[in-house]
């Protein structure tokens, strides 16, 4: 029975890759066209919506989403989420349809074909450098006067598979304070347990995620920083204890 689930991880591991790559593939010359000039990326934007939507069917993943407030169009939001998977950024591209840029680590950019797109879309940072890290936020700053919006899992890596929940940096918050766009608060419950960092591990199933009431910050200076922080924090922590409560009074995954 264990060589069987352990093929079928491979198998599945494989699988994966294969639906992250066959869409940039086909999808190839408009890709290239939509990167061509940032004015262009709300349809780059759109043409990754549908290559995270291929990718989580394709898994086997429908996503179940509870709105808890929405988005308006053409506004600018500071969209974060708790950081378990590399499904992670194909759930927030599902779950959000105002188009925004992630902050995400560098070392991404090296991964074979989609980090052609990643490095040349996303704001990458180093987070080691003083420099890059300085460079994120001009680079945000250019990015939300273009009416976009921005997404950063806040706690920086993905934590260890024993921790629900790591510190949160205060570089999202410090952000959003400066340029006085809303927080907007994401929990995915499901992410880990469907396809963690772990090879052998995962399998199909329902991904659900909350966005939750936005935080304001139109009143709040950098002092505040902290106290963001912390507020976000706490609210993505509460949702992940209901969603273990629910799960074991219902006795299942």
């Amino acid at each position: 029975m264990k060589l069987i689930k352990y093929i079928f991880w491979t198998f599945y591991r494989i699988w994966f890759y294969i639906l992250v790559a066959l869409p940039i593939v086909v999808l190839f010359p408009l890709l290239l066209i939509s990167i061509s000039k940032e004015s262009w990326y709300p349809f780059f934007f759109r043409l990754a919506r549908f290559w995270a939507r291929f990718i989580l069917v394709g898994m086997g993943m429908p996503t179940k989403i509870n709105y808890l407030q929405k988005t308006e169009r053409k506004k600018s939001y500071m969209f974060i989420a708790n950081h378990t998977s590399m499904i992670d950024i194909m759930l927030m591209l599902v779950a959000v349809k105002n188009p925004f840029v992630f902050v995400g680590k560098a070392e991404l950019a090296k991964i074979p074909l989609f980090g052609f797109f990643y490095k040349r879309t996303c704001i990458l940072v180093d987070r080691g450098d003083a420099e890059s890290r300085k460079r994120v936020f001009m680079r945000a700053q250019r990015r939300l006067k273009q009416g976009l919006s921005i997404c950063i899992f806040p706690e920086g890596m993905v934590p260890e598979e024993h921790i629900d929940l790591a510190e949160f940096k205060d570089g999202a918050f410090r952000l959003a304070i400066n340029h006085k766009i809303p927080i907007v608060p994401l929990t995915f419950a499901d992410n880990k347990k469907r396809f963690s960092y772990t090879f052998f591990s995962g399998g199909p199933g329902v991904l659900r995620a909350t966005m939750h009431p936005f935080i304001p910050t139109l009143d709040l200076s950098v002092n505040d920083t902290k106290s963001l922080n912390e507020k976000a924090r706490i609210i993505i922590a509460k949702q992940l204890e209901s969603y273990k409560r629910k799960k074991a009074t219902l006795g299942t995954e």
